[in-house]
């Protein structure tokens, strides 16, 4: 069976997705110390990218390789919350998921820095 709210159409489905968005937003801040430090240094990098003297892709670049690492942190805690609403017992498959998890998150840390060293340098 469909998820009942897999019903609504059109406009009231912007809204209500908008609504889960910015809920999901408060819960990640609220609830995760690693999303909290990253939009910490979001909030500093992404202005510093708006005023450095860039050409506008390495701009882009900038800003694209932040948003990239708070969308993967996002979706590591998702990850999370799922293994942990399944259960809270220790588990291979678990301990394997959360740690993939990390390794993206991880990767798209690296990937940022190594953009913004490439992009400064030029």
């Amino acid at each position: 069976m469909l998820s009942p709210y897999k019903g609504k159409t059109g406009l009231r489905r912007l809204i209500n997705a908008f609504g889960y968005s910015i809920s999901g937003l408060r819960a990640a801040y609220r609830l995760e110390d690693a999303f909290r430090q990253e939009i910490l240094l979001a909030a500093i990098l992404i202005p510093a990218a708006l005023l450095l003297p860039v050409a506008a892709t390495g701009r882009a670049l900038l800003l694209g390789s932040v948003f990239l690492v708070l969308i993967v942190e996002l979706l590591n805690s998702a990850i999370e919350a799922a293994v942990d609403r399944i259960s809270l017992d220790n588990h291979e498959l678990a301990r394997v998921a959360k740690d993939i998890g990390s390794a993206a998150v991880m990767l798209s840390l690296v990937c940022m820095t190594l953009i913004w060293i490439i992009v400064l340098a030029n």
